[in-house]
């Protein structure tokens, strides 16, 4: 037992109890299937895509390339997540090491952050292809996916990188039983006896200026690609275009869309029951990662042809 500045006293903990769904509890048996077959179908298309991307010269280009980054990410973000809350439905495994905790605190605000900044890298190549397409080969090359991937990864693996070290340098005063499925920075750091001001300031603010003006880089090239896309006059072109565009479209829509219902629940928390927000974060960790192999290989001609090919390799 140590004293902190305000004279509580703090108890040494060595891990967290996860309590999923505290007034909710019937919720975990009826959410633990669906959630399972959302993780086996996310970890099987991305394995999927990743294998036929590859394998299939024909899609070594630049823009398959960020698809792949983005599947690598999916995975690793289910993996985090999503087996730890199985095994809390499942056997009632509710603890965690106190540092394995902060490493997947780490590992979800990282990688959430790179998702989105890996959509602003993919919004800008559908506009150089859309709005400079004799530019493209020379713009869109590997060597700027080397260096996006470069800036992906530094980004946001130094901005993210004080929200566990905060968390973990404050003082526990006994407390260890986190009311949420995963290790969320808010969730974690309100069992503290310390002033958490500064963790939900660097919280907010990182996560806004990140995620924020990503979506705003987002959303300005898809507007500029809608205004190019609606001057084309040659026969199918249009079409062909917002085809391109729109399975990506699709996807940081989606994406957006359920963190934004995310916040406002948090923001609504009186009016809606605590366990809402708790199950909006675990499926904002499985369900875009399930969805986005799957739109790209509907929507992607290449992709499909890819998979037939392989597919027939296979027999």
């Amino acid at each position: 037992m140590t004293a902190n500045q305000n004279g509580t006293i703090s108890i040494e903990i060595s891990d967290f109890l996860l309590n999923c769904f505290v007034r909710s509890p019937s919720w975990q048996l009826s959410f633990s299937l669906p959630l399972s077959l959302l993780f086996l179908l996310a970890m099987g298309a991305n394995g999927v895509l990743l294998i036929t991307i590859w394998l299939e010269a024909s899609l070594h280009e630049p823009m398959y390339y960020l698809l792949s980054i983005l599947s690598l990410l999916d995975i690793v973000l289910c993996l985090t997540v999503i087996p730890k809350v199985l095994t809390i439905f499942w056997f009632d495994l509710k603890s965690i090491n106190f540092y394995a905790c902060f490493i997947q605190m780490y590992i979800m605000n990282c990688f959430l952050a790179m998702e989105s900044c890996t959509f602003m890298v993919m919004a800008y190549d559908r506009y150089v292809a859309i709005c400079h397409p004799l530019r493209y080969p020379s713009i869109i090359t590997e060597q700027f996916v080397a260096k996006a991937a470069i800036f992906i990864l530094a980004r946001n693996a130094i901005s993210t990188v004080p929200i566990p070290i905060l968390s973990s340098r404050l003082h526990y005063c006994g407390g260890n039983v986190i009311e949420n499925c995963i290790c969320a920075n808010m969730s974690v750091s309100k069992l503290s006896c310390d002033d958490v001001t500064i963790n939900r300031l660097y919280q907010f603010a990182t996560g806004w200026t990140l995620l924020g003006s990503d979506l705003i880089f987002i959303f300005l090239s898809y507007s500029l690609i809608l205004r190019a896309v609606l001057r084309l006059k040659a026969e199918g072109a249009m079409a062909k275009a917002l085809s391109t565009c729109g399975s990506h479209f699709i996807l940081i829509l989606f994406f957006s869309t359920i963190l934004l219902v995310f916040v406002l629940t948090h923001v609504a928390k009186k009016k809606v029951s605590p366990d809402v927000p708790v199950l909006l974060n675990v499926l904002h960790h499985v369900i875009p990662a399930a969805l986005n192999p799957i739109v790209y290989g509907v929507r992607t001609q290449e992709i499909k042809q890819g998979i037939q090919r392989l597919l027939n390799k296979g027999w």
